[in-house]
């Protein structure tokens, strides 16, 4: 996959790779305890996002995914909803079964994102036993969260529909790179026949750029626009610092 256009092309409803390609996917997030920790809150955030031209949403939580799906719905929108349960905060967490993968599927997710790294998973089912108990019981297309190169290799084995550089710098393959993880990203675009989505520490347009010049099928972005405790400690470090 080494062409990526510099927009997206208006894109049939029923082909959500196709409505991503080239645009930006907006991670609707926030982590427990916090003050838009809502699912009502993240559906606002997540409206806006599609107001200002976001092609895409991702969401955590299956209340969540719940709530977006049926405002979506109810405004006749067809941006394509990539659905993720965390569970526990170490190792595999990222909808790390199958339960959890049914459950975000069944809940609207137009897509599910999965630990698709090689790491042993809670339920000790393979990546490939996951990705097949998810098709048996759903129709959502399946998005592999790596971390490197080997993991990416293997989701492509394991039948994934797309990839994605999410958990580069997370489980100890690769350094965490200040912004997104362009070499990692350039080697999937260049060795799977897959869409290569963007995604982890992009925090600037121009780095959304670099990434979809770097031949990203679409990026993801998450905190630098929907975190506004980050964003807030970004601007208070330059001042006092």
């Amino acid at each position: 996959m080494t062409d990526s256009p510099s927009t997206p092309p208006s894109a049939p409803a029923q082909d959500p790779l196709i409505a991503l390609r080239g645009g930006l996917v907006v991670s609707c997030q926030a982590y427990p305890g916090e003050a838009m920790r809502d699912p009502r809150t993240m559906t606002q955030v997540a409206l806006a996002a599609v107001e200002g031209g976001a092609a895409g949403i991702r969401v955590q939580g299956v209340a969540d995914i719940e709530h977006v799906t049926r405002a979506f719905a109810e405004r006749k929108m067809t941006v394509p909803v990539t659905g993720l349960w965390k569970d526990g905060s170490d190792g595999v967490f990222i909808t790390p079964t199958l339960r959890h993968a049914v459950a975000v599927a069944e809940a609207g997710a137009t897509i599910v994102a999965i630990d698709g790294t090689r790491r042993p998973r809670p339920d000790r089912l393979s990546l490939a036993g996951t990705v097949a108990g998810l098709r048996e019981h759903t129709s959502a297309l399946v998005m592999a969260d790596c971390g490197s190169l080997d993991d990416a290799l293997a989701a492509f084995d394991a039948g994934v529909d797309v990839v994605g550089t999410t958990l580069s710098g997370y489980t100890g393959e690769r350094p965490r790179t200040d912004g997104p993880d362009l070499e990692l990203l350039a080697e999937l675009v260049e060795r799977l026949d897959l869409p290569v989505i963007a995604e982890g520490r992009v925090h600037s347009p121009t780095q959304a750029r670099a990434a979809l010049d770097a031949g990203a099928w679409a990026v993801v972005v998450g905190t630098a626009i929907t975190h506004p405790t980050s964003i807030t400690g970004w601007f208070v470090d330059a001042l006092t610092h």
